[in-house]
């Protein structure tokens, strides 16, 4: 069972890092929406735009300026959130991967291989906060801007919704609290491997024999004292 939950959040921590770092560098957090009258497919992620042609399919991308540049608040946050995002949950899976049973890293210390993997869940609890904050902020603004356009009436030829690459951030995020809520609360069933744990079973064996005949010469002087009295009280 503790191997079995070790490859399941393993599965989601791969896939959790690859949809962080696959949002973090596409194109696609805002498109146009279907009400929009764009003949073409517009794209905005947090590095470039692109513009898909809806007739013959060409696409044209283009990179916003240097990151030194002034951008607004919403985009500079976002990729600090997501790179972030990915650094953490790319390590975790590191660390995972050397805290797994079938991995020949310390083979005969399974304690601290749980810890690792105690410290791996940690981390992939950590990444998914900047992740998920990152990624529901970038969807809630885009929302409240549409919206608001909507109330009061104004119409730019153009409007906006999230896009994939929002969506894949989300999943990333919340596939890493999920691997890490894995590790981290499955420390308990784990609570049976330990130093006490890692002796030979000839060792545990033998100490357990000294251990019947150290209370064996422990009892037999209260026995013998019991039959005494015993004696006594006959008499």
């Amino acid at each position: 069972m503790r191997d079995l939950l070790q490859y399941v959040a393993c599965f989601f921590a791969l896939f959790s890092t690859g949809f962080l770092v696959v949002a973090t560098w596409t194109d696609c957090w805002m498109v146009n929406a279907d009400d929009s009258l764009e003949v073409s497919t517009k794209c905005r992620g947090l590095w470039w735009e692109c513009v898909t042609n809806a007739f013959d399919g060409i696409r044209t991308c283009d990179e916003y300026d240097s990151i030194l540049a002034e951008h607004p608040l919403k985009l500079v946050l976002t990729r600090a959130l997501m790179i972030t995002a990915d650094i953490l949950a790319g390590f975790g899976f590191i660390t995972l991967l050397l805290g797994l049973h079938c991995v020949k890293f310390l083979p005969d210390e399974p304690y601290i291989k749980v810890r690792i993997c105690f410290v791996a869940g940690t981390t992939l609890l950590i990444a998914g906060a900047p992740g998920i904050i990152g990624s529901v902020w970038y969807a809630v603004d885009v929302y409240v801007e549409r919206s608001t356009l909507v109330l009061h009436n104004i119409f730019l030829g153009i409007q906006y919704k999230f896009g994939w690459s929002c969506w894949l951030g989300m999943a990333g995020s919340l596939g890493c609290f999920l691997a890490g809520g894995i590790l981290t609360c499955c420390l308990y069933i784990f609570k049976d491997v330990g130093p006490e744990r890692n002796y030979p079973y000839s060792m545990r064996k033998a100490y357990s024999n000294a251990a019947v005949s150290m209370a064996k010469s422990y009892t037999a002087p209260r026995t013998e004292t019991a039959k005494m009295y015993a004696v006594d009280t006959r008499v």
